[in-house]
């Protein structure tokens, strides 16, 4: 089953408990919005990260961390008292206004700059060429869990604008530079590079192609 969300954040949680080990790690969430009619088995992204809930407390729930997604996101770097945004699987008929999320982190970022523009702030992420080869001008992508909109792309990193009503709604009101964020790309530009075979084999688009993929009879 293929867990779908947003990237619009339900509520801010924080981290109550928090235990790392060779295994990976077991982390207590505290919550209100997100533990209603929650279950166990559910889904939930803690910060952009698709995590099966485990265990379900009064005023919070439980996931468990395997070692790799700690090793390719910033959940390595949590502590208690960190705090973390989160959303639940969206429903079947579930308002759709964000993009396509799967809460698989492609890899992080750090923050490079900050700067305040009226009404809204700029943060200028420096990632990877893996990364940056999924991210377009006035594209999205989600940021530790949050759908935005890229305003500028260059060679090193990206740009985004965020209004004060996301700023607010989630952690990125804390965003300082130097942190680290996750980062997951449009899912429909992967599709697209594998469809082409852009990297393997620069095969361009054919009929025979579409045909084969079962776009055209």
């Amino acid at each position: 089953m293929i867990f779908v969300f947003t990237g619009i954040v339900e509520e801010i949680g924080h981290i109550i408990y928090l235990n790392k080990n060779n295994s990976g790690a077991k982390i207590k969430i505290g919550a209100k919005k997100t533990l209603v009619e929650l279950e166990i088995g559910d889904s939930v992204a803690v910060n952009g990260v698709c995590l099966t809930v485990v265990q379900i407390e009064d005023r919070a729930f439980v996931v468990d961390v395997m070692n790799e997604t700690i090793n390719r996101s910033s959940m390595k770097l949590l502590h208690i008292g960190s705090m973390v945004n989160l959303e639940r699987a969206m429903p079947a008929g579930g308002r759709f206004d964000g993009h396509i999320v799967t809460g698989h982190i492609d890899g992080v970022g750090t923050i490079s700059e900050k700067k305040n523009d009226g009404i809204a702030v700029w943060y200028t992420i420096k990632t990877s060429h893996d990364i940056l080869k999924y991210v377009v001008e006035k594209g999205s992508v989600c940021l530790d869990g949050v759908s935005l909109t890229v305003a500028e792309v260059d060679d090193g990193g990206f740009k985004v604008s965020i209004i004060p009503h996301t700023l607010n709604s989630t952690t990125l009101n804390n965003f300082d530079v130097g942190m680290v964020v996750n980062i997951e790309n449009d899912i429909i530009s992967k599709y697209v590079e594998k469809l082409l075979n852009i990297d393997s084999k620069k095969q361009s688009l054919t009929k025979e192609k579409l045909i084969e993929f079962g776009f055209l009879n």
